[in-house]
């Protein structure tokens, strides 16, 4: 097991209510545990908004393209503390002001590994100039690409297999809160 399949994470109740804690690991183990999670998502000035292709050592839906940065904070732990320590961690960036646009809950269930997500997710939007120097780390990305969110939109109803699980979710919230139906503003 590797030592962030033993990090805690904070479980909780549908309203989103702290009720508990147990290991990453744990809590991924079907049936699957509900507990908190976040998902960032990187904005640039032009709307588009960074994906990046999760490694193939993932535990949960390797090599399937996901949100900038996912994660989960510690029991007590902001999340734009631990969603930035995330964003150093996976794509190599300084810490940068995070605002949350949203929650949703979902589950779903990993084919390959047999893992299961079983997420109250906080979506948290981060602004970033695509002329920031990225460097990710391998054992957490394959690969990077910018991408406009309505293109996303489509990818994501033509080929679902490509993208994790969360991703429309996570999505969903971006555009929801920039209330630009089908496209971010891009501020």
């Amino acid at each position: 097991m590797t030592s962030r399949e033993r990090h805690l994470v904070e479980l909780v109740d549908d309203t989103g209510q702290p009720i508990g804690e147990t290991t990453v690991a744990e809590a991924h183990q079907a049936p699957g545990r509900l507990h908190r999670a976040f998902s960032v998502l990187l904005v640039a000035p032009d709307g588009r908004v960074l994906l990046q292709q999760r490694a193939p050592v993932k535990t949960r839906f390797p090599l399937r393209w996901a949100n900038s940065c996912c994660g989960h904070p510690t029991p007590g732990q902001s999340r734009e503390t631990a969603a930035n320590h995330r964003l150093g961690e996976e794509l190599g960036i300084d810490p940068i002001p995070l605002t949350e646009i949203g929650t949703y809950v979902y589950r779903a269930e990993d084919p390959t590994t047999g893992r299961v997500e079983h997420e109250y997710d906080h979506v948290l939007r981060g602004d970033l100039s695509p002329d920031v120097a990225l460097r990710p780390d391998p054992a957490e990305v394959a690969d990077l690409r910018w991408v406009e969110p309505t293109e996303l939109v489509t990818e994501l109803a033509t080929e679902p297999q490509r993208y994790s699980p969360w991703l429309g979710g996570v999505l969903q919230q971006l555009l929801l809160a920039e209330d630009v139906p089908g496209r971010p503003s891009g501020r």
